[in-house]
């Protein structure tokens, strides 16, 4: 065999070694290590959790964490049991402390209430309620629309109609079908979306239930500003101011308009004739 070859097949079996070598000591030590840091049980869902769950002993499980285990978290599943989920949690998720309802506060849509806040049912339609968007977690603007109590007699009907932003920037707790009867005492399904207010918000909407057409407007949940809207009568929507007449927009450099030659006559006598005649002033002068 060639000796060249023999020499480097040496040195590919003698590199390969010292790399087989290294990776089996960085790998020991990074297993020995591993065993070497504590681990900690903690409590975590045994299987997916809605909001409003209330927690029993077949809905938790433990897992074992590495290290520094999570803010909040559990560690007896004792202090879990009885308690409702106030936000969803997914299978092998550990459970924090403040995702759950106070002990004793029971389960449902009432252990997601915060202190001093109310929640309230507002019907809507497929509409109002942006197409089977709000869901759960998002915030909306909330318009009524109808007929304020000083154009109630005026003449014009639909014309004095008015359309106002009550409230924004409300959280959604929750969205769904409800079972109501209607005017005969038929049951039917509507659309039902319950929202997050103060005690002074919920009488302006159960006022404007009563009253007005609402409709709900979704908006990021990251825009929280409240910003000062105006409201709009429908004699506003006709008016010139809102439907502007559009511009022509000129594009390019405009030509310049050649301007007329100016002229100078010279006047010609031939014996008894006498003419007139234009020509074009090269100077520019006459």
């Amino acid at each position: 065999m060639n000796r060249r070859l023999v020499t480097i097949l040496l040195s590919a079996f003698l590199v390969a070694a010292l790399c087989s070598v290294l990776v089996y000591r960085l790998v020991g030590n990074r297993i020995e290590s591993n065993k070497q840091q504590p681990t900690k049980s903690v409590v975590a869902a045994a299987q997916d959790l809605k909001i409003g769950t209330v927690l029993a002993a077949t809905n938790l499980t433990t897992i074992q964490i590495v290290g520094a285990v999570p803010k909040g978290s559990i560690s007896d599943p004792k202090n879990a049991i009885g308690r409702g989920v106030t936000s969803s949690l997914y299978s092998g998720e550990p459970i924090l402390d403040d995702r759950l309802a106070p002990m004793g506060s029971g389960g449902g849509l009432a252990a997601t209430i915060r202190d001093g806040m109310r929640a309230i049912a507002v019907k809507v339609d497929q509409v109002v309620g942006v197409a089977g968007f709000v869901l759960p977690g998002m915030r909306v603007d909330i318009l009524i629309s109808g007929v304020p109590p000083s154009h109630a007699g005026a003449s014009g009907g639909s014309n004095n109609t008015e359309v106002r932003t009550v409230l924004q920037n409300i959280e959604v707790l929750s969205a769904g079908t409800d079972i109501q009867k209607d005017q005969e005492g038929k049951p039917q399904q509507v659309q039902v979306v319950n929202l997050l207010v103060t005690p002074e918000q919920a009488q302006v909407l159960a006022l404007a239930s009563n009253e007005t057409r609402i409709q709900l407007v979704l908006r990021n949940p990251l825009d929280t500003k409240v910003s000062t809207v105006q409201g709009t009568a429908m004699t506003n929507l006709f008016g010139e101011g809102n439907a502007p007449f559009a511009k022509p927009v000129l594009t390019g450099h405009p030509k310049p308009h050649p301007k007329p030659a100016e002229m100078f006559s010279v006047t010609v006598i031939n014996g008894a004739t006498k003419t007139e005649q234009k020509f074009a002033n090269p100077g520019g002068k006459q």
